[in-house]
């Protein structure tokens, strides 16, 4: 496993982050979650990232019971608040008074004291940037997490929360994007904007939820049992990918991947780790194995001789218009 530090923060994380965002307490059951968190560990991977919101907060408690017993000061955990978690119209959003309470309930699932890396899941529309930040400082001074970072946030959002951040006194330090050689919405605005703020990237979604595997063939129906057929594990995002143009494009990096001695998805996991504002990339596994192959894409260097070929091979069907990142940028109430 390699190492780098989150943005220019002094925190240092696993290039490879082991997520549970579609699996544990889900598609996955307790045992196999767990096994896949030790061939994580077997690997060298030290970071783990996970959300209150995932499988309706059960993702958290999976978490925390695979990593009983580990040295926690050589693990970095991650999680997040925003979605709902609860049916009351407070149980969601960034207001102050979901923030204390979420925190709370997240390390008593994750069975620790303290988390990594805090996270805002999504930019909140209703409630003032101020008392979000605000409640963020006092988790941070209270000890219950020592950064703080965002997922999915345009440029200005970020900008300005940065700039409250350095205020408070409080370490802003990265966001955490969907990024993938098919979907490049960040490298306009979102990475030229945090690399001059000193955070990092933390990216889901390397192998476009399994797009990038070459798993899926043009012209035929996606193999059952696949993350493309099970409606709780993202088909409704993998839609986007699921054109007959796109995988015609995947299977010619084929031959690409090959050459350079690599999977398929171990060579699009190391693709978004050329980009040098990423700190680190978050795979999934239902499987040990899944785990212990893509981990190997750590430390890969391509060079630039492959990354152009990469780069005529899918840029008919990449997705790059910066103007994308406010797609995922919800209100927490209709």
């Amino acid at each position: 496993m390699h190492y780098r530090h989150l943005g220019r923060s002094g925190l240092v994380i696993s290039e490879i982050a082991y997520g549970n965002w579609l699996t544990h307490g889900s598609q996955v059951e307790a045992e196999a979650a767990t096994a896949c968190v030790r061939a994580a560990l077997d690997t060298g991977i030290t970071t783990f990232d996970t959300a209150d919101v995932y499988a309706g907060t059960r993702a958290e408690t999976v978490l925390g019971e695979a990593l009983k017993g580990e040295r926690r000061e050589g693990l970095e955990i991650f999680t997040k608040v925003y979605w709902p978690t609860g049916p009351g119209r407070n149980d969601r959003g960034l207001s102050r008074k979901h923030i204390m309470e979420s925190i709370d309930g997240s390390l008593r699932r994750l069975q620790t004291d303290y988390v990594d890396l805090y996270q805002a899941h999504r930019y909140d529309m209703e409630t003032p940037l101020e008392e979000t930040m605000e409640a963020f400082a006092d988790v941070v001074h209270s000890g219950k997490a020592h950064y703080i970072g965002v997922s999915e946030w345009p440029a200005e959002h970020i900008r300005r929360a940065h700039h409250l951040a350095r205020e408070l006194r409080i370490p802003l330090v990265s966001n955490q994007p969907q990024y993938n050689a098919l979907w490049r919405i960040i490298e306009g605005e979102v990475v030229p904007t945090c690399e001059e703020l000193g955070m990092g990237q933390v990216v889901f979604s390397p192998i476009a939820q399994g797009v990038l595997t070459g798993k899926y063939q043009p012209g035929q129906q996606p193999p059952q049992g696949s993350r493309a057929t099970d409606d709780k594990g993202g088909s409704d995002m993998i839609a986007r990918w699921m054109r007959d143009e796109v995988l015609h494009a995947v299977q010619e990096l084929k031959p690409l991947a090959a050459d350079a001695g690599l999977s398929l998805a171990q060579l699009a996991v190391a693709w978004v780790l050329q980009n040098p504002n990423v700190s680190a990339a978050i795979i999934g596994a239902s499987r040990p194995d899944q785990v212990t192959e893509n981990a190997k894409a750590a430390g890969v260097v391509l060079e630039d001789d492959l990354l152009n070929r990469i780069e005529e091979v899918l840029a008919p069907v990449t997705t790059t218009d910066p103007k994308r990142v406010h797609d995922n940028v919800f209100e927490r109430r209709p």
